[in-house]
C-alpha cells in the first residue's frame, strides 16, 4: 500500500494524460520516505462510460481520486499527503477546468490490516543492504 485509483469521465480520456498523473502522484508518494514503501505504491485509473452530472444539460467532467492506505499512520502526516497529492491533481487538470466544466474530488480511505491478504516480493528491490 497505498493504493491510488482514479475515476473519470470518458468525455475527457483524450485530454487528461493519466500517466503524467500517476508519474507525479508517485513522485509525491515516495518522498516521504518510509512512510509509503516504494513497492507497495500502486495506481490505476477506471473510465467511466454511464454516468450523469448535474443537470445533465451540459458535457460535465469529473475525475475522484481514492488513496487507500493501511492504518497507523498519523493524522498529520495523512493530512499533508492528501494535501501534496490534491494540489499534484489540481495543477494537473487545471487547464483543462479553465476550458470545462471539470469536477475534481479525492478521499482518503484507511482501514485495518485485520481482513487483508498480501504478497510482494517487489518490496526486495527497495530494501538497503
Amino acid at each position: 500500500m497505498p493504493h491510488f485509483t482514479v475515476e473519470y469521465t470518458d468525455n475527457i480520456k483524450n485530454e487528461m494524460n493519466i500517466d503524467k498523473l500517476f508519474e507525479e502522484v508517485h513522485k509525491v508518494l515516495i518522498a516521504r520516505g518510509s512512510v509509503f514503501p516504494i513497492g507497495g505504491i500502486r495506481s490505476r485509473a477506471i473510465e467511466l462510460t454511464n454516468y450523469r452530472i448535474a443537470d445533465g444539460a451540459e458535457d460535465d467532467a469529473f475525475v475522484h481520486a481514492v488513496l487507500k492506505i493501511g492504518a497507523g499512520r498519523s493524522a498529520e502526516i495523512k493530512k499533508e499527503a492528501c494535501d501534496a497529492l490534491f494540489e499534484v491533481i489540481k495543477n494537473h487538470f487545471s487547464e483543462l477546468m479553465s476550458n470545462r466544466y471539470l469536477a475534481l474530488s479525492m478521499e482518503l480511505m484507511e482501514f485495518s490490516e485485520a481482513g487483508t491478504y498480501k504478497q510482494n516480493n517487489i518490496h526486495s528491490r527497495f530494501k538497503k543492504n
